[in-house]
């Protein structure tokens, strides 16, 4: 059987001009990717003034990822989108500034310490099938995740919602992605970042909003002091440079945490609204992960640390969501020195996109690019590691995947075991700003699976 094939985007047979290129990203970034690049590994061209590379292949990631990375910096449009609701935080610093923040934050996310989070993350996943299944009628997928990602970032990252309204929050987040997060006519014509884009001013009040809520969380941690449950932000408070001793400034610990609440459960609840969506449309696939589900919790209402690792299959589920759809589907990189690319000579000023959309259905790379197929994750099967980058990669490698694939295990596995899902409404378009979300809302018919359907069950 040629299996499920979600929804993607057609893409332009030439890379667009100028006007239809930014017409094209301020819709959706994905309407860029030409055609071609998902048959070779390099494509080059210029659009307008500028002249740029896009890489997909993994010969060439691995070299701006990893072999020569000092000279591939995050391109000024990319962080431009982020410096007004993130500052200089870890996603956005460069040179030594990234490298003592990374120092510091990256004991936050050791295996021990995540692993110890798992039971705030088990009943965050039991709360949120609760809140579905008292749900009359389809059920607002994406909407629904959000607001179980956001109780987890919540718990494990601040202890609970006290200083956060999840409905004002979130609406500044999309508010933000649609204004500051959209390329501007000016970016094309490669203007200073210093000039203001009609967006940054459109945004202003959502940046206020979201960054009102969490001073406010951090100086409530202040005024309480030392003691109580320790999460996320006393780690961060305590964390410190090891070579130097340095610890965060308030502005330091107001951007570290805006960015990982809001990367900590946007991208992880998009990536559990594909899975879903893609499960309600392939009944075999649903069918095997709900009962491999159901047999781990047995009687438990949801799923722990113990139960994700005898539901294996859903991981797979979650891998084949990253490749086909991945958290943010194109990156973008400034050229400092002459550099080469395969056949390319890659000039000083240059912009270089990794494509990783492209890179995960690719025609060269997968046997069935487009087709949902958990089983191409199966343990047996051999896979080049630099041709899935859900991540990202090498020394800039996503500081939180392991917290990222540990919650949306814990969330998947627990709706799987207690759920079963179907179509309710046509299917949606994956559209790119920052993140691949669907469009319009996933709407999913959702009825509880019956007792005894655990795999191998009479």
């Amino acid at each position: 059987m040629p299996g499920f094939v979600p929804p993607t985007i057609t893409p332009p047979d030439r890379p667009l001009g100028v006007m239809a290129s930014l017409r094209a990203v301020r819709e959706n970034v994905l309407g860029v990717l030409p055609d071609i690049a998902f048959t070779q590994p390099i494509v080059s061209g210029r659009t307008g003034p500028g002249r740029w590379h896009m890489v997909q292949g993994a010969e060439g990631l691995r070299r701006v990822f990893r072999d020569n990375i000092e000279n591939y910096p995050k391109s000024e449009v990319m962080i431009r989108m982020l410096r007004s609701a993130v500052g200089r935080s870890l996603f956005t610093a460069e040179g030594p500034e990234w490298r003592w923040q990374r120092r510091a934050i990256a004991p936050v996310f050791s295996t021990r310490n995540v692993m110890a989070l798992a039971p705030l993350m088990t009943r965050t996943a039991e709360r949120a099938a609760d809140r579905i299944a008292a749900v009359d009628g389809p059920v607002p997928i994406v909407r629904e995740m959000l607001s179980a990602t956001f109780d987890v970032i919540c718990e494990v990252a601040l202890s609970g919602r006290d200083h956060f309204d999840a409905e004002v929050y979130g609406a500044a987040i999309t508010k933000y992605f649609q204004t500051v997060g959209r390329a501007s006519l000016l970016d094309f014509l490669d203007a200073p970042h210093w000039v203001p884009r009609p967006g940054e001013i459109l945004g202003r009040g959502a940046v206020r909003t979201m960054h009102r809520m969490v001073a406010r969380a951090i100086e409530e941690r202040r005024r309480r002091g030392p003691g109580g449950a320790e999460d996320l932000l006393d780690y961060m408070m305590k964390a410190e440079e090891p070579e130097t001793g340095r610890r965060m400034t308030e502005t330091d610990l107001l951007h570290n945490m805006q960015f990982f609440i809001v990367a900590g459960h946007e991208t992880t609840a998009l990536a559990l609204s594909w899975a879903l969506l893609m499960l309600a449309n392939d009944p075999a696939a649903q069918d095997r992960a709900g009962a491999e589900a159901a047999a781990a919790l047995g009687s438990a209402p949801a799923a722990g640390a113990a139960e994700i690792d005898r539901a294996p299959y859903a991981e797979q589920v979650l891998q084949e969501t990253l490749r086909l759809y991945p958290p943010v589907g194109l990156l973008a990189r400034n050229v400092l020195a002459e550099d080469r690319l395969y056949d390319r000579t890659i000039l000083p000023n240059d912009t270089v996109f990794l494509n990783i959309y492209a890179l995960h259905r690719h025609r060269l790379w997968w046997a069935k690019p487009d087709v949902f197929d958990p089983d191409t994750f199966a343990p047996e099967k051999p896979r080049d590691r630099w041709l899935h980058l859900p991540f990202g990669a090498g020394p800039r490698i996503c500081v939180g995947a392991n917290f990222a694939m540990l919650q949306a295990r814990i969330i998947l596995t627990t709706l799987l075991a207690r759920f079963r899902f179907a179509p309710a409404g046509a299917l949606p378009t994956p559209v790119m700003h920052m993140t691949i979300r669907p469009e319009p809302e996933v709407m999913l018919r959702v009825t509880p699976r019956a007792p005894g359907e655990a795999l191998g069950a009479a």
